[in-house]
């Protein structure tokens, strides 16, 4: 794989996951209040299962192609594919430490302080896919005209 293409794949995946955790930040997961007592477990279950097929292969194929621009970077541009991995981590740290808790916790039944700490610590990830999304816009941008 050539480093141009790297570079657009990047791109494509993280900010095809950026437009993702806005829609889930601003509409997404505030819905979680509305969804009622008694369907809340299916509601739950659902959505995990169906959140899972499309953000698992996403976030594996971005951490690849991130790692990887991350190695074979030009010298110019290891800054910015550092500050790529170190928002990548945030992601991750936020996902698996937090949003991850809160699912299981969730899947027991509407809890409103639970889907309140989602929605809140949701921002982390919210922020760190934008900036990811930008430092791809840079890579995109030292590639030159093609």
């Amino acid at each position: 794989m050539t480093w141009d293409l790297a570079v657009v794949l990047h791109a494509a995946v993280t900010w095809f996951l950026g437009g993702l955790i806005w829609f889930v930040q601003l509409v997404h997961y505030p819905l979680f209040a509305a969804v009622g007592t008694e369907a809340f477990v299916a509601y739950e279950r659902e959505h995990c299962r169906r959140t899972n097929w499309i953000v698992l292969p996403t976030m594996t194929a971005e951490a690849i192609l991130a790692g990887a621009l991350w190695w074979f970077a030009p010298g110019e541009l290891a800054t910015a594919t550092m500050a790529g991995l170190v928002a990548l981590a945030a992601v991750w740290a936020s996902t698996f430490l937090i949003q991850v808790p809160c699912h299981r916790r969730l899947a027991a039944g509407a809890h409103p302080p639970t889907i309140r700490r989602l929605v809140g610590s949701n921002w982390l990830r919210t922020a760190a896919w934008s900036v990811r999304a930008l430092i791809a816009a840079v890579l995109l941008l030292a590639r030159g005209p093609t």
